[in-house]
């Protein structure tokens, strides 16, 4: 069974003005049904067709470049358009909430935290807050479209929050200023679906 692009769960101009309509088509249309279309291709007649793409990539081979960065660039990108919502975003709380400050103090220092691990992230890559078994969350960044699901990436566990920090993501409307997009991408997310991811990670 092929992987398929998944639907956006609002608008293109939904997330307006943080995240403008035509990067969010861009990016979602060409983009990531690239990836997605490359993966496909990648895997066909081989193992790992039928598999689930968490399972492709918890036991990647980490030399397999085709596989590696297009199998990463449609997990990362499925994650990223279900962890921002127009409307229903609900807030930091729970579990998650004390979760996040037993590590990093508040709420304003975990966003000081990610902010900094997205703002600093030469190139392209992503940001991403990973929870371990057991509940203890962690930040980190990974370069192209690697992620936390792959062998011997940056903090490991299961990313519930992950924010693309590649050019292509905010270019049109924030040209060189990555920390303003940064910052707008706290507007527009969904803490329900983290938390949801949170709980059942941990």
């Amino acid at each position: 069974m092929a992987f398929e692009l998944p639907k956006l769960g609002y608008a293109y101009d939904a997330l307006e003005p943080h995240m403008d309509a035509r990067t969010m088509e861009i990016h979602h249309s060409k983009h990531h049904q690239g990836y997605t279309n490359n993966l496909n291709n990648a895997i066909a007649g081989t193992d790992l067709e039928g598999k689930s793409i968490e399972d492709i990539l918890g036991n990647l081979d980490m030399n397999n470049g085709a596989v590696r960065n297009n199998g990463g660039g449609f997990y990362n990108h499925s994650l990223f358009w279900d962890v921002m919502n127009p409307e229903d975003r609900g807030y930091l709380s729970g579990d998650l909430k004390d979760a996040i400050e037993a590590e990093y103090g508040s709420k304003d220092e975990f966003i000081a935290a990610f902010s900094k691990a997205a703002a600093t992230r030469f190139g392209s890559g992503w940001a991403w807050l990973c929870v371990h078994k057991g509940g203890k969350v962690e930040i980190c960044s990974t370069p192209n479209q690697d992620n936390p699901l792959m062998p011997g990436v940056s903090c490991g566990g299961t990313p519930i929050l992950g924010l693309d920090v590649w050019e292509h993501a905010y270019y049109l409307n924030y040209q060189n200023r990555r920390p303003d997009y940064i910052s707008a991408f706290f507007n527009v997310i969904n803490w329900n679906e983290v938390e949801r991811r949170y709980a059942e990670a941990k």
